[in-house]
């Protein structure tokens, strides 16, 4: 049975697919609420109360001249964003994953046969998220939409010689304390991948775009040092394993259209939206929203 936050979030994600599709005509308030079967009231304070900003504001975040400006904004950072650097006021992720420790090539080769694997079912602002780890860090993160069952087994496709174990430890809780956005209960994050040398690489660099920020594929294939790779780059990011710690979210298309997800469009929109209202709330705490 879906919880309270995730029919909540279900609410929230088909109000703003119901914005994308219909900007051009302007809905009111009042023809989104009708649309998720809300009043006016509810639907407003549900909204608000999810990204702290009105629907049309958060709307704003998701437009191309937004993408834009964001695009331009924050292309020096991801340059010049260092591991060891301090977080932010808005915070930069990768700089709490000091270490991606790679599969060995015994536990690549033989579908992770030496490991063991805990996993573990969450609430989350944008829907149900299954966590999973092994001693090491974080080895698994993805929004559930399919059933928990389902989930499992495309854990199990991943690693089928692991021996697995539903239990909630603590490398899964701090990972989840991401979402609050009180990075300050944060313990250092590790991971631990399975992926190609390339892929690891492009997923470090998708660690370094701050929070709020947006990229490019063809700027990420720059940023790894394989400015002719933007293709293989955008594979690197449809494969990443571990949703929203690291942010393929944040890859756009150059031309500001925020494009497909792994884990659908309507999340991305929201992930991006939201991540866009924290920052503005954390830059501007003073200011009404």
């Amino acid at each position: 049975m879906d919880t309270q936050q995730e029919i909540d979030y279900n609410r929230i994600a088909s109000a703003i697919d119901y914005f994308k599709a219909n900007f051009k005509s302007q809905p009111s308030l009042e023809d989104v609420a009708a649309y998720v079967h809300l009043s006016n009231f509810h639907f407003q304070r549900m909204f608000k109360d999810w990204a702290g900003v009105t629907p049309k504001q958060f709307l704003q975040y998701l437009s191309i001249n937004y993408a834009k400006g964001i695009l331009n904004e924050t292309a020096a950072s991801i340059a010049d964003a260092a591991f060891e650097t301090g977080l932010s006021g808005t915070g930069r992720l990768h700089d709490l994953f000091i270490k991606i420790e790679g599969m060995t090539p015994g536990e690549y080769r033989h579908g992770g046969e030496s490991l063991h694997i805990n996993y573990s079912f969450a609430d989350s602002p944008f829907g149900l998220i299954m966590v999973a780890a092994t001693p090491k860090g974080i080895c698994h993160m993805a929004f559930v939409d399919k059933g928990t069952d389902k989930a499992l087994a495309e854990l199990k496709a991943i690693y089928p010689n692991a021996q697995y174990q539903q239990i909630v430890d603590s490398i899964q809780q701090n990972a989840l304390f991401v979402f609050s956005q009180d990075w300050k209960q944060l313990d250092t994050i590790k991971l631990h991948l399975k992926g190609t040398q390339f892929q690891i690489k492009v997923w470090e660099t998708l660690l370094k775009i701050p929070a709020g920020g947006l990229t490019t594929y063809a700027s990420l294939a720059t940023q790894t040092g394989n400015p002719q790779a933007a293709r293989a780059v955008g594979s690197a990011v449809a494969s990443n394993p571990i949703a929203f710690l690291i942010p393929c979210h944040r890859v756009i298309r150059s031309t500001g259209v925020i494009g497909e997800y792994h884990w659908s469009t309507n999340r991305k929109n929201a992930i991006i939206g939201w991540e866009a209202a924290r920052k503005h709330l954390n830059e501007h705490p003073d200011s009404e929203s």
